[in-house]
């Protein structure tokens, strides 16, 4: 995904097509969990603002918002982004799945496998660690455990959940579980 490479001397940001942008809201385009939007965004709103603020998406979380906790974490194109770092003007185009948009009617394997480990304690960091630990189970469907390690490696449990959250994704590994 592209990033904002241009010098921030002005009010207006550079978005994704190189169009400027600003200071005003910008009209974005994204699919968001299978489902197109059309937005008004301004370019200082966050991902993860507007997830939670605009569509109500607030599965995910806002921790330490400047991407040092991964609590916010979401796909954008498949791959896992702190979305509090990502603007909203970045994503225009392109596809994002938060945690609501992970299952279907029934929980993902990895879900199910975070009750069944006792991986979630207060929960605040656990649709971030989801996102992550099946985006690893999608590019590698048997990851060792120091794979997995490297995987949540950036997020931050207070709870101390992440030798669960280890066994969890290894027993999800083991069984062949995929997305419903």
């Amino acid at each position: 995904m592209p990033h904002n490479t241009a010098p921030h001397a002005s009010r207006c940001t550079q978005g994704v097509t190189g169009a400027t942008v600003g200071p005003g809201a910008a009209a974005i385009r994204l699919e968001v969990n299978g489902i197109v939007r059309a937005l008004a965004v301004l370019p200082s709103e966050t991902l993860a603002e507007v997830l939670r603020e605009r569509l109500a998406l607030t599965g995910t979380k806002i921790a330490c918002d400047r991407g040092a906790c991964s609590s916010c974490t979401v796909w954008v194109d498949g791959a896992p982004v702190c979305s509090c770092m990502v603007l909203a003007i970045e994503v225009d185009g392109h596809r994002v799945t938060s945690i609501e948009g992970l299952a279907g009617e029934a929980l993902h394997p990895v879900q199910s496998a975070f009750i069944e480990h006792d991986a979630i304690q207060c929960g605040f960091c656990t649709p971030g660690l989801v996102m992550s630990c099946v985006a690893l189970l999608e590019s590698h469907p048997h990851p060792t455990e120091e794979e997995v390690k490297a995987a949540i490696g950036g997020h931050l449990c207070r709870c101390g959940t992440y030798p669960h959250v280890i066994a969890a994704v290894l027993d999800v590994a083991r069984k062949g579980k995929r997305s419903p």
